[in-house]
């Protein structure tokens, strides 16, 4: 499958904005004390620059929901190729993604283990082998955020893996709209059991049971089918501006449903999709440019060794640099970003090199 640059170029900016995100929230909110300059800012932010600022800022966690819309759409034509070239196989199938997936899981728990400068909130015991086989939603509370927060994510994932033969059926039998109503109709009923009916920890709906996140999912799934059937319109709209500008409209309205308990239902969907107009809109631009473009598309291509260490690193720089003024911290996140991105790069790189090499020593 030939990858798509600037879909590359949107989950690099969707990594990066998480992985500003979790150091601009430790570095702002982690604690009791704010930054030294804290109140200096608060007050001089009648401008409208520092006041966009501070809320686009807060708005990173929003990237999760593109990520999950992103893993739909190419999990979507990515089999949908394979399928009618005659050579999907459900064993076959899991087992690339077996490998996708779990060894660099695994090799970023190694590297959590030996490095220094990360935060370890909690010891190491008995739980980390649910983490290592990522069921994480087993005993929730416990085990959810466990070592490394963003791991959440892994344990969502899987559950969405071994649903997607029944997803790939349901969406080439109803197709692609039909499938998206049905989905949402199935995503928001559970989400509404859970949050009003028979109210859950929230750990549950925002991935720990992944059907309350299927219609991001879905959505993704659907955009895939549809760019496939009509590329140039659909990349008309989502590179040609359209789709930025509808996403700018409808995110105040999107925000609005956190104030309501019954819209809250809602919420992550169009959070999710707005932000996702969003980044690829601001992807589109940028691969006009091929410097920018190869840097954020060789970021995204390797986004999942980002996502998957990042945020102990994060998390302990952060707590150590509250005391500085707001400039150096953005220096210094941008300095961190590019660094992490570097890392994570190589270990992804480099595990992935060396299964590889296993896989073909073993077929010899």
């Amino acid at each position: 499958m030939k990858r798509l640059l600037w879909l590359d170029i949107a989950k690099g900016l969707a990594i990066l904005w998480v992985v500003y995100f979790h150091f601009f929230r430790t570095y702002f909110e982690h604690g009791e004390l704010p930054p030294a300059d804290w109140t200096n800012l608060a007050a001089s932010a009648v401008t409208v620059l520092g006041i966009v600022w501070l809320q686009i800022s807060g708005l990173g966690f929003h990237a999760v929901g593109v990520f999950i819309i992103l893993s739909g759409w190419a999990l979507m034509e990515s089999t949908a190729r394979r399928a009618d070239a005659g050579g999907l196989t459900w064993g076959v199938w899991y087992r690339s993604r077996f490998l996708r997936l779990y060894p660099m899981y695994w090799i970023a728990h190694l590297v959590y283990l030996v490095s220094p400068f990360v935060v370890r909130p909690e010891e190491v015991d008995g739980r980390v082998v649910l983490s290592l086989l990522g069921l994480r939603f087993v005993d929730i509370e416990m085990n959810y955020y466990y070592l490394n927060p963003a791991w959440w994510y892994f344990a969502m994932l899987i559950q969405f893996y071994l649903l997607f033969p029944l997803l790939f059926w349901a969406a080439r039998k109803l197709g692609p709209w039909n499938f998206l109503l049905a989905a949402c109709a199935v995503g928001f009923l559970t989400r509404y059991l859970m949050l009003v009916v028979y109210p859950q920890n929230g750990m549950w709906v925002q991935g720990g049971f992944a059907v309350c996140r299927l219609p991001e999912f879905a959505l993704g799934m659907t955009l895939g089918m549809w760019h496939s059937r009509s590329t140039a319109r659909a990349e008309r709209f989502f590179l040609g501006g359209a789709g930025l500008v509808a996403g700018l409209l409808l995110y105040p309205a999107a925000l609005q449903l956190y104030h309501n308990g019954y819209a809250y239902i809602f919420v992550d969907f169009a959070t999710g999709a707005c932000c996702f107009l969003e980044v690829v809109g601001v992807a589109g631009i940028i691969a006009r440019f091929p410097g920018p473009a190869k840097i954020f598309g060789l970021v995204g291509a390797f986004s999942y060794g980002l996502y998957l260490v990042h945020q102990p690193y994060v998390i302990w720089l952060g707590l150590r640099i509250r005391d500085q003024p707001i400039w150096a911290f953005l220096l210094i996140a941008a300095a961190t970003m590019a660094v992490l991105s570097a890392w994570g790069i190589f270990l992804e790189k480099a595990t992935n090199a060396l299964l590889d090499k296993l896989i073909r020593t073993k077929k010899t």
